[in-house]
Parts: structure tokens; C-alpha cells; sequence
């Protein structure tokens, strides 16, 4: 496995790079810090000034970005395996995405949260940007990763499945794990007519196929050295997932992401929302 590890200094960023020490040895990590250098932002500056006061922070952010990556570098466990620095300058989403089809990357892994003073508070924040527009899986890293030993994983259908067994055949941790592999049926009753209910036969029929569903993902994980078993519940699927987790105490969440592509402020989607609250990193796969 590929692997990118984009760092900003924050304590976050430097949670992911540990988080790589509970995983398997990689077959490249490629340590990665955008400089994202502003431009003057005074119209009537003289071009020259501009440009010099471009170029001065330019030398100041890239000496602080050097330093960063070789803080990382030695965070980094000796089975990470052969690792890269890699500086450049532009939008950190737009780099990373970048770098992640030129270097092939198999899996980004970051912290949830940067360094700017508004943090993960601010719509369009890069963790939730590479979750809604990576082509590859990724780790986001909002609390220290611990031994995986515990998992949820989150899945709807057939594609999320396939994804995670796809992911979990590669061995990218270091220990096998207890997985609850959960499927949540958002709604009970439906949304138009008011009023209306859904006969509880059908309720019943409902949960049943999605019990079924969880446990034949469940036998695949079995089958490639975990031991999991699968359940089905109704309700908001973000709120059933972290009670899920709280409850088994999870050490990791995995899942898939659909919609990608979509504008983050549009979808409000499941995957968004669990990174939000989730108390452990959540992994997001394709």
C-alpha cells in the first residue's frame, strides 16, 4: 500500500503520523506539506514590493515547512517503510489531490483538524474536502489512533462492502479485530403523506433482509482472519453508528462515502456528519 501523509503542524497532523505505527509496513510513505503562501492583498502595492513580500514568505513558510516534515519524519516508526518528503506550494486540496495521483497513492491520511484559527468549524475545511473528492481511501485522524483491535464498520449496500473487504484483504493494520459490521435503516415511517405509517410486517421484512445483508459482510470478514459478526438497526444513521462505536469501544470507524463530488454544503452526508462527532478516527473507503 501507497500511502500520503499530509501534515500542517497541528497536533492532529501529527496524531496521523502516529497513527502509522499501528499499521502494517507500507510500500512507500510519501510525507506531504502544502505551502499555502498568501498573496499581498494591497491593490495599490508597487508589483516589485509584491513580489518581494511573496518571495520573503514564501522563504519563511518553506523553512517552517522543511522543519515540519523532518519533525514527522522522525515521529514515524521504523516499519513505516521507505518514506519521501515532499513540499509544494499551493491550496492544500488542491496539492494533495495532486500528489496523490502522481505518487499513486492507495490511502491519504491526515488529522481532522488544521491550524487555522476557525479550525473544522469552517465549511469547505480540507479533511472534509478530501473526503468528498479523493478517487482513494482515507484516514481521517481526529483523536489518537490506538491498536486496532475494535471496528465498526458502517456499510449501506453492496459497493461499501465491497470496499472495506477490499481494504481489509490488503492487511493495512497490524492486528485482526473484532468488527461489528452495521446496517442502519434510516427511516421507520415515511416522510410524505403525514401521518403515514409503514405496516410493521414490512418493518419486520425491512430489518430481516438488512440483518441478512450485515451478516453475509460479516462471514467475508470472517473468511479473510477477523472475527465479526452483523447487525441491523433503525434510525439516524450518524447517531446509531457513534452509539455503535461508543458501545463496542471502537478504535476505529470505517466506511464508505457516496455522493462524491457533490458540494459538502449540499449532501450533509452520513460520512461527514460521523466525522464530526466521531470520539475515534474514522476510514473512509473506496
Amino acid at each position: 500500500m501507497r500511502i500520503l501523509l499530509a501534515v500542517d503542524g497541528s497536533d492532529q497532523s501529527y496524531d496521523a503520523v502516529r497513527a502509522l505505527s499501528h499499521m502494517d509496513r507500507s510500500d512507500a510513505v510519501v510525507l506531504l506539506h502544502a505551502l499555502d503562501v498568501p498573496e499581498p492583498a494591497y491593490p495599490m502595492m508597487v508589483p516589485e514590493v509584491a513580489r518581494d513580500l511573496y518571495t520573503t514568505q514564501e522563504r519563511a513558510m518553506r523553512e517552517e515547512g522543511e522543519r515540519m516534515l523532518r519533525t514527522a519524519a522522525s515521529l514515524l516508526s521504523l516499519n513505516a517503510g521507505p518514506v519521501s518528503k515532499c513540499l509544494e506550494v499551493g491550496k492544500p486540496i488542491d496539492v494533495i489531490l495532486s500528489v496523490a495521483e502522481r505518487e499513486r497513492i492507495d490511502l491519504i491520511v491526515t488529522g481532522a483538524r488544521g491550524v487555522g484559527a476557525l479550525r473544522e468549524l469552517m465549511l469547505g475545511s480540507v479533511s472534509h474536502r478530501i473526503v468528498t473528492h479523493a478517487a482513494v481511501s482515507v484516514l481521517i485522524v481526529g483523536a489518537p489512533l490506538r491498536p486496532v483491535r475494535h471496528i465498526v464498520l458502517a456499510v449501506e449496500g453492496p459497493e461499501e462492502s465491497e470496499a472495506a473487504v477490499r481494504c481489509l484483504q490488503r492487511r493495512p493494520f497490524k492486528d485482526t479485530a473484532d468488527i461489528i459490521v452495521l446496517t442502519v435503516i434510516p427511516y421507520a415511517h415515511p416522510a410524505w403523506p403525514v401521518g403515514a405509517v409503514i405496516p410493521e410486517p414490512w418493518q419486520k421484512e425491512v430489518l430481516m433482509s438488512a440483518t441478512r445483508f450485515a451478516e453475509e459482510v460479516a462471514s467475508k470478514m470472517t473468511a479473510i482472519g477477523h472475527r465479526a459478526k452483523g447487525t441491523a438497526v433503525q434510525g439516524s444513521p450518524p447517531s446509531e453508528i457513534l452509539k455503535t462505536a461508543a458501545t463496542e469501544h471502537a478504535d476505529l470507524i470505517i466506511m464508505g462515502s457516496r455522493h462524491r463530488g457533490v458540494s459538502r454544503a449540499m449532501m450533509g452526508s452520513t460520512s461527514h456528519a460521523v466525522l464530526h462527532r466521531a470520539a475515534c478516527p474514522v476510514f473512509i473507503v473506496r
